[in-house]
């Protein structure tokens, strides 16, 4: 059985940036929190607590006090900033680049469209990290839409500004689109300004993924449970090759998945480490 990783799987430039300031202050014997975790990948987690990150939560930022503190590649809202301001707290900014651009743009435009009433939409998970720290930029003022049916939440006679979480599906932001331009146009609103704000590292992985999946007779899609990411990029896999199969940890692979088969394409998303997709295919050959 030939098996084979696709290299251009793991993480991308923001999550290898997050993860090499941590182990530089880690590997100096000092003590580093981290708020949220640093990637949407138990194992990942683990590795980097057993050196001594210390993962935490927005309401146990509020206690502490002259530490240093991670930003992750998510970003964050203004708020966390004042906190840090306020308990003397270093922060170790990882935020990734493109999502800070994308902060900008989003309270440029909210500040911009005030007077007119206008409405920011944002396409992306409620809840999410990047999504939260996008809202912040909005005061909360703005719509989270996951899907179609948030389209509900939309006054379309308004002037309305959309973006989307950098993670998204680029099929499902053109879906999107789409539709609120429609209708918007039964109001003879012509004030619709769309921004594909997708990572072009993310987006390029899903033509690519449609590809490798089609080469191999079975598809082993390695990812966290809690990735937006790995669940947008599975989808893409999925849809190519029906013997795809999602797993977190190398225990879950099943030897059935494999029989009468000669090829296996091992994958991943953006916060899935190479290390991890490596020992998935040191278990599937020990199988053999």
């Amino acid at each position: 059985m030939k098996i084979t990783i696709d290299q251009q799987s793991g993480f991308c430039f923001g999550v290898v940036y997050a993860i090499q300031l941590a182990e530089q202050i880690l590997d100096a014997g000092e003590v580093l929190y981290c708020l949220g975790d640093i990637v949407h990948n138990d194992l990942e987690i683990e590795r980097l607590e057993k050196k001594g990150l210390i993962i935490i939560d927005h309401q146990s930022l509020e206690n502490l006090k002259n530490c240093n503190v991670l930003i992750r590649a998510h970003g964050e809202p203004p708020l966390t900033y004042k906190t840090a301001l306020k308990n003397h707290i270093n922060l170790i900014d990882a935020s990734c680049p493109v999502v800070l651009k994308l902060q900008n743009r989003v309270k440029y435009s909210y500040d911009e469209s005030k007077d007119e009433q206008g409405q920011v939409l944002v396409y992306g998970k409620a809840g999410h990290a990047e999504v939260n720290g996008l809202l912040g930029q909005t005061a909360s003022n703005a719509i989270v839409i996951t899907g179609v049916h948030d389209l509900e939440k939309v006054d379309f006679s308004k002037p309305i500004t959309l973006f989307s979480q950098t993670t998204k599906s680029t099929d499902g932001f053109s879906e999107l689109k789409t539709l609120i331009e429609k209708k918007a146009a039964e109001y003879n609103n012509d004030q619709v300004y769309t921004n594909d704000t997708i990572c072009r590292q993310v987006s390029k992985r899903e033509p690519f993924l449609r590809s490798f999946s089609k080469q191999h007779d079975v598809i082993i899609f390695v990812a966290g449970r809690k990735s937006s990411n790995g669940k947008v990029l599975f989808q893409v896999c999925s849809k190519a090759n029906q013997k795809a199969h999602f797993i977190s940890f190398p225990d879950e692979i099943d030897r059935q998945w494999f029989k009468q088969y000669e090829t296996v394409g091992i994958c991943g998303a953006t916060s899935t480490p190479m290390w991890l997709m490596k020992a998935v295919a040191r278990k599937i050959k020990s199988l053999s």
